[in-house]
């Protein structure tokens, strides 16, 4: 079985809807997740936008989320990880609003596409101080067993 990840509120590829992003409550979605290969010791999850700021023109990937050492049992995430929580164990990284947490998508023109990454690792990273993606990214170089990919599209109304 493949390592996959879904979100309730939206269809791979689907519009993001509004509650998840600047212009509703900014609260993380609902995430689950299948297929942990055997072997995983934890899981790192990026959120990033590949089309920023403008997908006619795209100069920078923008991250919005970073979390690492996740448990391998867990399932998922709950909704609005600020309020609930996230996994025991697991470690914040910095998203590119030098904060940790979730940053909802806040497109400045276009509709952008928001890409959920997991990946199963073989290991538990150490901690990494609130790591930047290129830092969280070096960490799991050669660490990584599986990995899934779920999109979102969100453009912002007027």
């Amino acid at each position: 079985m493949a390592l996959t990840i879904t979100a309730t509120a939206f269809a791979h590829n689907g519009p993001i809807p509004r509650q998840y992003t600047c212009q509703g409550a900014d609260i993380s979605p609902a995430l689950q997740w299948s297929g942990v290969p055997p072997g995983t010791r934890s899981l790192a999850l990026i959120l990033d936008d590949p089309d920023a700021p403008d997908p006619r023109a795209p100069k920078m990937t923008w991250v919005h989320w970073l979390l690492y050492n996740i448990p391998p049992q867990a399932q998922g995430l709950a909704e609005d990880e600020a309020k609930q929580g996230v996994p025991a164990g697991a470690l914040p990284g910095l998203n590119d609003w030098k904060r940790t947490g979730y940053g909802g998508p806040c497109p400045p023109t276009g509709r952008h596409r928001y890409c959920h990454k997991l990946y199963a690792l073989d290991s538990l990273l150490p901690d990494l101080k609130r790591p930047t993606k290129p830092q969280l990214l070096a960490a799991m170089t050669g660490h990584v067993l599986a990995e899934a990919q779920l999109i979102g599209t969100y453009e912002k109304t007027r």
